[in-house]
């Protein structure tokens, strides 16, 4: 099994954007046959290191994971990510 964590720090760090990038990220998992889990949580730190939101997805193959990140759906919600963040770090890892 594959994990894929990802980070972001939100433009705007609003409720409103939060939900609204939380419901877009959690619409992958009907529209990404390849992706078995997924999770997104909302930060409630107020820590100077942390990021706004986490995205956690589990995949059966490293090979499945290069196919969610062409998937073209993947591919929309990411120019909406693109908008709405700063940044982002990625954790990738088998388990």
């Amino acid at each position: 099994m594959v994990k894929h964590i990802v980070f972001f720090k939100l433009k705007e760090n609003t409720k409103e954007q939060q939900d609204l990038l939380k419901e877009k990220l959690l619409s992958l998992k009907e529209n990404v046959p390849v992706l078995k889990n997924i999770e997104v949580g909302i930060n409630f730190s107020n820590n100077e290191r942390a990021y706004d939101l986490a995205l956690l997805t589990d995949f059966e193959t490293i090979e499945d994971l290069n196919i969610y990140a062409n998937d073209p759906y993947h591919q929309k919600v990411k120019e909406f990510i693109k908008e709405v963040t700063i940044s982002s770090k990625v954790v990738d890892f088998e388990y």
